[in-house]
């Protein structure tokens, strides 16, 4: 009892389990919706500058190497998420010992993941983009991309573990401030290497890994200064790898881990059937995947924001907020992903030439206008599937819809639209963008059947 009357004075704490749902799923989504607008508008601005300086070959670089890196953080974005749950439903029980050992066994486990999948990707740096088909044209380019961004790995991870803290615990402006810092270095950066340096694709790599590792870096500060507030001392000892707090992260984090590396795969599979059929649809790709990025930022900040608020209230066993917050996030998404999809059908054209001036990419553009639009509709309905999915730490749902959606339905319904229906490349973004529905039904059956009541660890 005391130590949970602690929890609720402690400001690095924020109790999700009074007052208006509305209202508190605005204050702690927005940070995060502006943090990862940041975190997406870096991205892009990569992919912009080099667009617009190199041209058609620097955008597939780009889009190749962001999908390859993309792809190996998907252990950083499995266990930083379970992390994020445990930690709220930790926080919910009034249980912080567990949320202090847990911090520990997260920051060991993951920075040794990060360091050994750099060696071993830098290892098979080529035969990687081999396997991807990259374009000739851009070959050169998307190697520099690649091996930079490999260096900086390790300050993604870091990253992605503090966030996780912070979110679990209720605090999503802190990692807003983090994620600025880096967006604001990447884009002068950006501008600066590439566009009066001459670095090309790899000044852009450079830039992105420089804005991460200074994130990191003032992050770390940031819950060093803060320690006491967590009862997590920085001592060596503190970083051990608790037994019995793994296997918690373990089962939770592998399914979610193998959830995001899934649809990487996917997508990595799709990338390599549309770089074999050239650069421009290669490039054009590029527009998918970023524009995709952009509405997921809105997906992931409430996705983030209502999984925390649905663990804490399972932790406290307040129940009757759940629906409350599961009506909010979808209704949220479903209102962004309309006005942006009027946005996209009204304007094509304005929308494309953000990225690029390559009039040959351009000329091909309106392939992906629908496939475009249906995937923000996809995205807004993921948002509430995975509030509950992952806030109820279901480990088993999890991994249920890693395969259904990141490898049965996204790879089947590509192939079967792109290679049976004779689609192609258009088939193929189509199938991406109706997989995306997936985690909508299965949530669905999960939250009439009741079941989310007794997933409390």
């Amino acid at each position: 009892m005391t130590e949970s009357r602690r929890v609720k004075k402690d400001t690095i704490v924020t109790d999700l389990t009074t007052g208006s749902v509305p209202k508190l799923l605005l204050m702690f989504a927005m940070p995060l919706f502006v943090a990862n607008a940041l975190q997406a508008l870096y991205n892009l601005v990569d992919m912009i500058v080099v667009g617009q300086v190199i041209g058609g070959a620097g955008m597939s670089a780009v889009s190749i190497g962001g999908d390859i890196l993309h792809l190996i953080t998907f252990l950083a974005m499995g266990f930083s998420s379970a992390g994020q749950v445990l930690i709220s439903q930790y926080v919910g029980a009034g249980k912080m010992d567990n949320v202090r050992r847990l911090i520990g066994t997260m920051f060991t486990l993951l920075l040794f993941i990060a360091i050994a999948i750099s060696a071993v990707c830098y290892v098979l740096r080529g035969p990687i983009l081999n396997a991807l088909n990259t374009p000739p044209e851009s070959y050169d380019y998307t190697m520099d991309y690649m091996v930079t961004c490999l260096v900086g790995l390790i300050f993604i991870y870091g990253y992605n573990i503090v966030s996780a803290i912070l979110r679990g615990m209720g605090d999503s402006k802190r990692p807003f401030a983090f994620i600025a810092i880096a967006a604001v270095l990447n884009t002068v950066l950006d501008i600066v290497f590439v566009g009066f340096c001459g670095m090309g694709v790899f000044g852009a790599a450079l830039a992105t890994v420089i804005g991460q590792a200074v994130s990191f870096i003032v992050s770390i500060v940031y819950l060093y200064r803060r320690k006491e507030e967590f009862g997590f001392d920085f001592q060596p000892e503190s970083f051990r790898v608790d037994r019995k707090i793994v296997v918690p992260l373990l089962q939770l984090g592998i399914p979610m881990a193998i959830q995001s590396a899934a649809v990487s795969f996917s997508k990595i599979v799709l990338t390599s059937w549309i770089n074999a059929e050239g650069v421009i649809y290669s490039a054009l790709s590029g527009i998918y995947n970023k524009t995709g990025m952009m509405i997921g930022i809105v997906s992931n900040s409430f996705t983030t924001a209502g999984s925390s608020m649905v663990g804490q209230n399972l932790g406290a066993k307040k129940y009757d907020r759940v629906p409350k917050i599961l009506i909010s996030v979808l209704s949220v998404g479903l209102v962004i992903s309309t006005a942006v999809s009027c946005l996209m059908l009204l304007s094509p054209e304005a929308v494309c030439e953000i990225f690029t001036s390559d009039a040959a990419v351009l000329s091909e553009a309106s392939l992906v206008v629908v496939p475009i639009v249906v995937n923000f509709y996809g995205s807004a309905t993921r948002s509430g599937a995975f509030s509950i999915i992952n806030g109820s730490g279901n480990s088993r749902l999890n991994l249920l819809v890693a395969l259904l959606d990141g490898m049965i339905a996204r790879i089947s319904l590509a192939a079967f639209m792109g290679f049976a229906l004779g689609m192609r490349c258009r088939g193929f973004w189509f199938g991406d963008a109706l997989a995306g529905f997936m985690p909508f039904v299965i949530g669905s059956v999960f939250y009439i059947s009741g079941k989310w009541r007794k997933s409390v660890l």
